[in-house]
């Protein structure tokens, strides 16, 4: 197969995930190779997502390992024999890749969930909320490279209103409510959206009030991806240098048990809705 330029986030997961496999079954790199028939550095290639690989090379390269778990290798295959090209391709050389990774990534996700602490999430945002964002997070863009990314994250929520949506729970802090990105209306239309989308079966809207005591979670804030199968799930996180794609299982298990502690003490759905009515009214 062709050696790929700029490997997606998915592509080099998938090459990690065969790495992972290898490494428990106890192989070098080079006896790996000689399954397949290629070269160390061919099989690096595949192993750092920059070559793909076939459904016949994997599941060799599966059964060589002795991997016992069918459901992993059939998600593995799923993976290296997609050739879907989605919408956010039309954005490439426009915005960063994590852009157009972050949107895959949901794509195929089979359920997702958010924590915010500080913005309402990407996927409830209106067009004039996520303007607001972006403008003034990037002051110096020009205007065609804000609606870029407005465009984009609007984009997004297809996962949310298509025919088969992708089952969505969020757990977001008063905070982030309170916060007016945007003048009196633009915050107004944002809560009508929040409350509209709340009303969706496959949506949640979970709120946790200031007044929660004990609460010392503020910095938990994640975009959790769920795959077929939980070895594939991958958690999202901006910091000052850039997104981060994390999918070690250590790290997985913590922001499991991190997303249903805030979860459990977010108010329930109908108790938020009234909630956000409230803010609402205030404003």
């Amino acid at each position: 197969m062709p050696v790929r330029q700029h490997p997606t986030a998915r592509q080099v997961r998938l090459g990690a995930e065969l790495r992972k496999m290898r490494e428990a079954a106890g192989l070098k790199a080079t006896e790996a190779a000689s399954l397949l028939g290629v070269n160390s550095v061919q099989m690096s290639q595949i192993e750092s997502g920059i070559s793909g690989v076939s459904e016949q090379r994997l599941r060799r390269l599966a059964a060589n390992y002795a991997c016992p778990d069918h459901q992993l290798i059939d998600a593995l295959v799923a993976m290296a024999t997609d050739r879907t090209r989605g919408w956010w391709e039309e954005y490439r050389g426009h915005l960063p890749t994590s852009f157009l990774d972050l949107a895959e990534l949901e794509h195929h996700a089979d359920y997702r969930w958010d924590v915010d602490f500080l913005h309402v999430p990407g996927l409830l945002q209106t067009k004039d909320y996520a303007r607001a964002l972006f403008s003034y997070v990037n002051p110096e863009f020009p205007d065609d490279e804000v609606e870029h990314r407005v465009d984009h994250r609007m984009k997004r929520r297809v996962i949310i209103e298509r025919p088969s949506p992708t089952p969505y729970v969020t757990v977001i802090h008063e905070a982030a409510l309170r916060i007016r990105v945007g003048d009196r209306a633009a915050v107004q239309a944002q809560f009508a959206r929040i409350l509209e989308l709340s009303e969706a079966d496959q949506v949640t809207v979970r709120v946790i009030p200031f007044d929660l005591d004990g609460f010392a979670g503020a910095g938990s804030a994640m975009v959790y991806a769920g795959g077929p199968v939980s070895q594939l799930d991958t958690v999202v996180r901006d910091g000052p240098h850039g997104t981060a794609f994390i999918d070690a299982q250590a790290q997985l298990n913590r922001f499991r048990t991190l997303f249903r502690r805030l979860e459990a003490v977010s108010l329930e759905p109908d108790r938020s809705r009234d909630f956000i009515h409230r803010l609402a009214k205030e404003l």
